[in-house]
């Protein structure tokens, strides 16, 4: 599966497409990039005189290249075209801020795959 097919695939819009480019898919790790443009939505009231991109939003953007593509890639070969995603756990630490203007690379290393339950390392 080519990485414009997993691009195509995702099950999101703008504004909530976290996604640029995507640099790596095997069956066991992904990478991609996503960056912050300055006037998103969530800028104008996360810190008004200092805007800092909110954590959830950095949480989802690890899930979408993380997991989402990670999972579409290796749910490939499976005739579905009911295509479930649910986040079960994150533990996310972040140890510095990303401002507004960012580019931010997310690196996912899985851990299993099985009963199509995906859980990965992301960074």
């Amino acid at each position: 599966m080519e990485k414009s097919e997993i691009l195509q695939k995702l099950p999101y819009a703008q504004p909530f497409l976290f996604v640029d480019e995507l640099l790596e898919v095997n069956e066991n790790r992904t990478s991609g990039t996503y960056s912050f443009p300055e006037d998103s939505y969530f800028y104008k009231g996360h810190f008004k005189e200092h805007p800092v991109t909110p954590g959830v939003i950095l949480t989802e953007c690890m899930a979408q290249i993380g997991v989402v593509c990670l999972g579409i890639f290796l749910l490939k070969d499976q005739k579905t075209a009911d295509f479930k995603v649910a986040l079960s756990n994150a533990n996310v630490d972040y140890f510095l801020p990303v401002f507004p203007g960012e580019k931010v690379k997310v690196i996912s290393e899985k851990v299993y795959f099985r009963f199509n339950k995906l859980k990965c390392k992301v960074k």
